[in-house]
């Protein structure tokens, strides 16, 4: 884990969106995932960096269905400061979507994820960043998911902080995972 941690150049805010956060769907301790991913989008914001919130256009039925209370953002948008909402239907928030190009205009090199769920979109996101070379910042405490189920004669029920943690290990030694999202910090990226 990193100690001392370089500012980047925008933060990524993975599936903050109602049906995870909030009611009886939310990933456990949802209050202290919003609260540090409200701090990391007011130090976003303050540091000038480009903010981009991913959201999930779940299947019919699903708890973050498109169109449904449990599908909208958590957290509101800031158009006035340039952000953006990039709708996904698949795990990784660049596939099918033109986040890398908006990155890529702005003159991103680095930046931070945070949100939603770790295992799944959080890390198929940050995969992708930095197969695509950009330098990958993961608050550890800024990103969540849910406890994976019980299977018979697999295992018991894993509990959703260790799920996180494998998450982030599964990344390896590229991602710089910091303990705490006040830790990381932000400034304007160069094409802004």
């Amino acid at each position: 884990m990193s100690e001392h941690v370089e500012p980047v150049q925008a933060l990524i805010v993975v599936d903050m969106q109602s049906a995870f956060v909030s009611g009886a769907t939310a990933v456990p301790d949802a209050e202290r995932v919003l609260d540090r991913v409200r701090g990391l989008v007011a130090a976003a914001r303050e540091g000038g960096a480009l903010v981009v919130q991913l959201q999930n256009d779940g299947a019919a039925g699903t708890d973050d269905e498109t169109g449904t209370p449990g599908w909208e953002l958590h957290l509101p948008v800031d158009e006035s400061r340039g952000e953006a909402v990039l709708r996904k239907t698949v795990d990784d928030g660049f596939e099918e979507t033109d986040l890398a190009e908006r990155l890529d205009k702005a003159g991103v090199k680095s930046l931070a994820v945070c949100g939603v769920m770790s295992e799944m979109c959080v890390l198929a996101t940050a995969r992708t960043a930095l197969e695509l070379d950009y330098r990958v910042v993961l608050p550890h405490d800024g990103h969540a998911t849910q406890d994976i189920p019980a299977a018979e004669d697999i295992s018991d029920v894993v509990p959703a902080a260790q799920v996180s943690r494998v998450a982030e290990w599964a990344l390896g030694d590229e991602v710089e995972v910091v303990p705490f999202a006040r830790d990381v910090t932000f400034t304007v990226p160069p094409g802004s």
